[in-house]
């Protein structure tokens, strides 16, 4: 298999959905002939045209509630938010009109768009270009939220929500377009929305992680193993629908758990998992569950020693995971 960028394979699943399927349309803010922000849809405008591929207004309600008014006529689009800190306009959108489709129609009818963002910090990005907006969307019944770790995955993903008869949130973190690497299959395949994937196994305690938040933990799980800690890395790749199976599994073996997310700790993803493993998996349990999140603040800071302190890095990882297994 060839090894591929995590920022290429999520073009060719673009550029292999729309040649599957005439129906795939991409719609967004330099999208076309600009090939995105991030280069995701380059070669799209060119091979697919203008009626396809279509350079939105800056105008973030109007291009969910294009997409949506597409959907609603056959189309199947993906609509791509430059920033994630950019799709607050469009809330109403997304979370009153197309998460709720197919309640208020009793079924009758879906809403099958797929909402790409990129998330999370890195370095320079600042306020308004590094949130994290998985919980305010994972909150929303009708809603799927979607955080491939891998190119394997990103291709897989992107595959089965284009597919998906209902709303995915497809987010994407910044850091990984460029830097992670893996092998993807030239053949179509699809990763399913929902399962957990243990990246790591281990004995002494579980990692809950996603997006860049996986990579960093895996590699602090690298540096404590030479203190003789064992750790379980779990990538939860899709939180909503959540696989609550495997954090029970996991947390059934190690007795303890640890969740890292980058958003702000109060309120985060990270807590509706804390509260799960508490409500069912309390037996199992010989330590605290312990969260490490980003701090409550509003934002990253652009000073780069502020930056620094807000990053859950590899460092403050493996510390935390000693914490725990020293408990």
């Amino acid at each position: 298999m060839p090894e591929l960028r995590y920022v290429d394979a999520l073009t060719k699943a673009h550029h292999e959905e729309m040649a599957r399927d005439e129906r795939v349309v991409v719609l967004g803010e330099d999208v076309g002939r600009k090939g995105g922000v991030f280069g995701v849809t380059m070669g799209l405008y060119e091979k697919f045209g203008e009626e396809r591929v279509i350079d939105s207004p800056l105008a973030e309600s109007s291009i969910a509630g294009v997409a949506i008014g597409m959907a609603a006529n056959g189309l199947l689009p993906i609509a791509e938010f430059q920033f994630a800190d950019f799709i607050h306009p469009a809330f109403n959108q997304i979370v009153s009109e197309a998460a709720r489709m197919r309640y208020r129609s009793n079924g009758g009818y879906g809403c099958p768009v797929v909402f790409r963002a990129p998330y999370g910090g890195s370095h320079g990005t600042a306020l308004y270009h590094s949130q994290s907006i998985e919980a305010l969307y994972a909150h929303v019944p009708g809603m799927k939220v979607v955080t491939p770790s891998t190119p394997y995955d990103v291709k897989g993903l992107l595959k089965s929500a284009v597919r998906d008869p209902d709303p995915v949130l497809f987010l994407e973190h910044k850091r990984m377009y460029r830097l992670v690497r893996g092998e993807v299959p030239e053949e179509d395949y699809t990763v399913p929305i929902g399962p957990a994937v243990v990246r790591r196994e281990g004995t002494d305690l579980s990692v809950f992680a996603f997006g860049w938040m996986l990579h960093e933990a895996l590699q602090a799980a690298e540096v404590v193993a030479r203190d003789g800690i064992s750790v379980e890395v779990v990538d939860l790749r899709t939180l909503k629908p959540l696989d609550k199976e495997t954090i029970l599994k996991s947390v059934a073996k190690t007795n303890r758990a640890l969740i890292i997310y980058e958003d702000n700790r109060f309120v985060g993803f990270g807590a509706e998992i804390a509260a799960i493993i508490a409500e069912e998996a309390f037996d199992s349990l010989d330590a605290p569950v312990m969260r490490l999140a980003g701090p409550d603040v509003p934002g990253i800071p652009f000073s780069k020693p502020l930056e620094e302190w807000f990053f859950i890095s590899q460092e403050k990882i493996a510390q935390a995971m000693r914490r725990l297994a020293a408990y």
